[in-house]
């Protein structure tokens, strides 16, 4: 069964040889210590698999220009890595069905104990990147214990609202991310040109929305999912008022 750690390492290989200056690759290699000053960034994880994941860097690798001329090294790979563990998640979501979520990432120093051991090659040089996988499926007792508060609080289900959908339950609904909007007359629409610039009425740091039909299901943040853009839901509607879609579409 694949696990987070598989998901990572795909993600990693493919995510690090496109975003890094010099399309650098990814390869399994045989444990080797990191010296003195080594750091490293670890995510929580939770959901169908859960604990914590750490990738640790040698020192050597902020003296290169890998993510970027003029660069915060240690900042380009906290992001970078960030983008690794959510796309690992997504990963991991469609090829398994297990859910997870990407909780906090913090920096940590370097450590001895670790899952698996690579090397980071661009040209002639090479750098060692460890790994330390700690994300495991919950155990069926600690499973049942975390459901059963929530089960006290769950909303109603689908079903309960209204005795017939269920049968609606497998209707393809098209959903489409909204990241803001703008009136314009329709002189400056029919102006446009490649190049022009829309500046719409939200900030790059707000929440961007789900819209099914004519209604806002969920809001979340923008992340890269193996590639492509997805969404980690932070907010989601009431299912009746979830359920109203449906009426905009039928």
């Amino acid at each position: 069964m694949m696990t987070y750690l598989d998901c990572w390492m795909s993600v990693a290989t493919a995510l690090f040889s496109q975003a890094l200056t010099g399309a650098p690759e990814l390869a399994e290699s045989l444990p080797k210590p990191l010296g003195a000053g080594s750091f490293g960034f670890a995510a929580s994880i939770s959901g169908d698999e859960e604990g914590r994941f750490s990738v640790l860097l040698d020192l050597e690798i902020l003296e290169s220009t890998l993510v970027g001329e003029g660069v915060d090294q240690k900042a380009g790979w906290s992001e970078l890595l960030r983008e690794t563990f959510d796309a690992a998640a997504g990963e991991l979501l469609a090829k398994t069905g297990k859910k997870c979520r990407v909780g906090k990432v913090e920096e940590i120093p370097g450590e001895d104990k670790v899952s698996r051991a690579f090397q980071l090659k661009a040209g002639e040089r090479a750098w060692t990147i460890l790994v330390r996988d700690e994300v495991r499926a919950p155990k069926p007792a600690t499973a049942r214990a975390a459901a059963a508060p929530q089960a006290a609080h769950a909303p109603a289900p689908a079903a309960a609202m209204n005795p017939g959908i269920e049968l609606l339950l497998d209707v393809e609904l098209e959903a489409s991310l909204r990241f803001g909007c703008r009136e314009m007359p329709l002189s400056e629409i029919l102006d446009l040109g490649p190049g022009d610039v829309v500046q719409l009425d939200r900030n790059v740091s707000d929440p961007v929305d789900l819209i099914v039909g004519d209604k806002i299901v969920a809001r979340g943040e923008v992340v890269l999912v193996n590639g492509n853009f997805g969404l980690r839901v932070t907010q989601v509607a009431e299912p009746r008022k979830r359920l109203e879609t449906i009426r905009c579409l039928f």
